[in-house]
């Protein structure tokens, strides 16, 4: 199995080193979800489809990442706490390239 050591910040603050995996087809926000580090039902409300930015987060570092689709751009749009800096987890692949990112969770309300 291929691994990506990724940093995320939960909603309390706390910061957790994670190895996800880059075979497994995950985005950022089933990864969230896989290690608990979010209640359930807070995050991928929407099952990953880029229509309800529960899984919005907050990139900290600077590792290259995909582009903004339409969908993404749409949603953020409308969404609370957007910041510059703000991604949905659900629209980004774990592979690779991942291999440093650091995140936090945007708030839930």
């Amino acid at each position: 199995m291929s691994e990506v050591r990724i940093e995320i910040i939960d909603r309390e603050g706390q910061l957790h080193a994670i190895d996800a995996p880059t075979d497994m087809s995950m985005n950022l926000m089933e990864v969230v979800r896989a290690f608990e580090l979010a209640p359930e039902g807070t995050i991928g409300i929407c099952g990953g489809m880029a229509m309800c930015a529960s899984c919005q987060c907050y990139v900290l570092s600077d590792t290259d990442l995909p582009p903004k689709g339409d969908e993404e751009d749409a949603m953020l749009a409308d969404a609370l706490f957007v910041r510059d800096n703000s991604r949905l987890g659900c629209q980004i692949a774990v592979t690779s390239e991942l291999e440093g990112l650091k995140i936090e969770l945007a708030p839930a309300e």
